[in-house]
């Protein structure tokens, strides 16, 4: 159940630019990190040409990405494909950019997030743990 924020800076992108790196980016969540694609949420926000800087000073076109996961859901090797291939999806996106792309796992505790009013902890121990019904 991840929960995606992508920053782009620069030109404004168009709504089916927009819409690929949704889809992208659900496509990579569930395909390197496992991740149920129905439950992947991925938000784009968009900034002003010169909003980003590297050095102190304005870029004309940057992209960041933050994706919260739960912790201890997948390996160090698993989270590296991730950040790689987002940053290669991103880099497509906007065209190479004076500012690093920085991509963002954040991993929190399942007791400390979930959605449609449940946390993951809470999630998990009511699946079934196997067994006859």
């Amino acid at each position: 159940m991840p929960l995606i924020q992508i920053t782009l800076g620069g030109q404004p992108a168009s709504p089916e630019a927009i819409q690929q790196l949704q889809q992208e980016t659900t496509r990579l969540m569930a395909s390197i990190l496992q991740k149920e694609a129905a439950l992947t949420v991925v938000s784009v926000s968009q900034l002003p040409a010169g909003a980003f800087s590297a050095n102190g000073q304005p870029v004309y076109s940057g992209a960041s990405l933050q994706a919260m996961i739960t912790a201890g859901t997948n390996s160090e090797a698993d989270k590296a494909a991730f950040i790689f291939a987002a940053k290669c999806m991103l880099t497509v996106a906007i065209g190479e950019t004076a500012a690093p792309i920085y991509i963002a796992l954040l991993e929190l505790p399942a007791g400390n997030w979930g959605y449609d009013g449940k946390t993951q902890a809470a999630r998990k121990a009511e699946r079934p743990t196997g067994g006859a019904a």
